[in-house]
């Protein structure tokens, strides 16, 4: 079991404004995150813990359609860096579902950020149309490399495996070495309304950590 803090507040990514109201656990214990409009503004959802997770299997289990989301749309799940630890643009690996604006065809997106300030980061991008209502996405970081899978269906194993992408760089700083919290979050690129001008609403069914061995 796991506790998470919910965000309030503006600022970024996006910019966005952050509303407490659209992150929630339902009576069967599922994450719903949503985008809400009222009042004449739109308002998006984050989540993260206060316990940093380091080496091991991260998996999410995902009810509904990030690989139809709007263009605006962007679903995150992401361990992510602390100032302790360093600055934004570093220590940070997302699984974040998006086009960017339009700015390209595929949904599914995997980053890894740098241990450090002064490296870019890398990033795989996979066709998602494959995908039904329920998805399992994870990833096993190791000092050395970070293997990523996608698959359909709610599944513990291979079964149904879709995309996959190993990043396993000769200079190992390009991978972070820190244990870190874990962010979940539904915001909108650039902080534009979707541009179907709809609310968006997806659900987190399951998230488990696996430390490594």
């Amino acid at each position: 079991c796991y506790t998470f803090n919910v965000r309030s507040g503006s600022g970024g990514p996006g910019p966005n404004i952050w509303s407490s109201n659209n992150a929630w656990v339902d009576g069967n214990g599922l994450l719903h995150l949503k985008i809400a409009y009222s009042g004449g503004q739109w308002s998006t959802a984050e989540v993260y813990t206060d316990q940093s997770f380091g080496f091991g299997t991260y998996q999410f289990k995902v009810v509904g359609h990030p690989e139809i989301m709007d263009q605006n749309v962007v679903l995150g799940l992401f361990p992510y860096t602390t100032p302790a630890i360093g600055p934004d643009g570093t220590n940070e690996i997302d699984i974040e579902f998006a086009t960017w604006g339009a700015q390209q065809t595929q949904h599914g997106n995997w980053t890894v950020w740098p241990a450090v300030t002064g490296y870019d980061s890398t990033s795989y991008a996979f066709d998602m149309s494959g995908n039904t209502g329920w998805s399992t996405h994870r990833f096993t970081w190791g000092s050395q490399q970070i293997a990523f899978q996608a698959l359909t269906g709610l599944s513990d194993t291979n079964t149904g495996l879709y995309a996959n992408w190993t990043f396993a760089p000769s200079n190992l700083t390009l991978i972070p070495q820190y244990a870190i919290p874990l962010h979940m979050n539904l915001w909108l690129f650039q902080g534009k309304p979707p541009a179907d001008g709809a609310e968006v609403e997806m659900i987190i069914s399951e998230f488990k950590f696996t430390p490594a061995s």
